[in-house]
């Protein structure tokens, strides 16, 4: 059941941002909410917004304090039509990322299999038998932090996080899943990873996954891996979007 209340709380962050807080925890009914309300302020015309950041359970309205004040933001985002269900999730737009598992693009699959008890290919199946959710953005650029996983190879972070993780890499912490967009530290369990770049900042969209999709993991062999990492690289590859209707 939903934890998420209906009318959110309407917090100051500096001069500058409004946040409204739809639940105290991580919940999907909340972050349905956020992305119906992050929808709402983004599309109306009756005052200028700077952004909207939205997280597990709150969205942060982004303004010029010049032009318009608090008060407004609370106004305006009050008028919002919040119709998401506790027991139902909004339409999403769905992408399917194509993972190469284990071996050298998942050195930490054996970790997750172990505290499972099951064998990597049951761990496969799993991670890709249900499209995940993603609740925000954070970290880094273009990290999606993603929901929803079959909580069974739900596994804890390294001990000792890696210096570096190359970027695409597909990882586990908790009951959490999530991609590494670039190069970087961390702590996940890698399992896999994607050819796919979820991050190109000279892009004009350049995060490839954004809050409130819903993300799908396709299985893919070393030699399909390659063949699409040839064509990310020629910019002929077009991941697979299913935009919400």
């Amino acid at each position: 059941m939903s934890v998420y209340i209906e009318e959110p709380r309407y917090l100051t962050a500096g001069e500058s941002c409004v946040v409204a807080e739809f639940a105290d925890e991580i919940d999907r009914g909340a972050n349905d909410a956020v992305m119906e309300l992050k929808r709402y302020m983004t599309g109306q015309s009756e005052i200028p917004i700077i952004e909207c950041l939205p997280t597990y359970r709150s969205l942060a309205v982004y303004f010029d304090p010049t032009v318009v004040s608090a008060d407004d933001v609370v106004r305006v985002a009050r008028k919002a039509p919040i119709s998401v269900k506790s027991d139902a999730a909004a339409a999403m737009t769905e992408i399917s990322i194509p993972v190469c598992y284990g071996g050298e693009y998942g050195p930490d699959i054996a970790n997750v299999a172990e505290h499972a008890g099951i064998s990597e290919e049951e761990v496969i199946k799993r991670h890709s038998s249900r499209a995940c959710h993603c609740y925000m953005i954070g970290f880094m650029p273009g990290f999606a932090y993603l929901g929803g996983m079959d909580e069974s190879i739900a596994t804890p972070r390294l001990t000792n996080p890696r210096t570096v993780i190359k970027g695409g890499s597909v990882g586990i912490a908790g009951k959490q899943t999530g991609i590494y967009p670039i190069d970087s530290p961390g702590g996940w369990q890698l399992i896999g990873r994607t050819p796919l770049r979820l991050f190109t900042p000279e892009a004009s969209r350049p995060t490839l996954i954004e809050a409130g999709y819903e993300v799908r993991f396709v299985p893919v062999s070393e030699e399909e891996y390659k063949k699409i990492e040839a064509e990310v690289a020629a910019g002929t590859y077009k991941p697979l979007i299913t935009e919400a209707k």
